[in-house]
């Protein structure tokens, strides 16, 4: 069992940085491979970024490429994604996922069996 806490959202303008936060309770979280999705209103939850158990390996989606940065502390047990140049389509809440320990998870959503409660990250223009 693993319970996420996400944190770092807010309101910034086009252009500006956050990097989200999603805290994981747990021993377990090291052997979890971790993502982060959003959902803006009106859409389907959108795969974001994934990090593989170790940190060894990371995966984007192509409209955060080169933007975005997943990383993980497995000492803290935390999860991070640092966001750049945002852009106000970039507008959506964030949430972070894990799969099940030593499970390959990829970008479809039913992968994951533990999601946060998200945060709101909100980009003006």
């Amino acid at each position: 069992q693993v319970q996420l806490v996400e944190s770092g959202g807010g309101l910034v303008q086009a252009g500006d940085s956050l990097r989200l936060s999603c805290a994981a309770s747990g021993r377990t979280f090291r052997t979890y491979h971790m993502a982060w999705f959003r959902q803006a209103p009106g859409k389907e939850r959108e795969f974001v970024a994934a990090i593989t158990w170790s940190g060894g390996s990371t995966y984007y989606a192509d409209s955060v490429k080169g933007r975005f940065t997943i990383s993980r502390d497995n000492a803290k047990n935390t999860v991070y994604l640092q966001m750049n140049a945002l852009k106000p389509e970039d507008t959506a809440v964030y949430s972070c996922a894990a799969g099940g320990p030593y499970t390959i998870t990829g970008p479809n959503p039913s992968e994951y069996n533990y999601w946060g409660q998200g945060t709101q990250v909100t980009v003006s223009s």
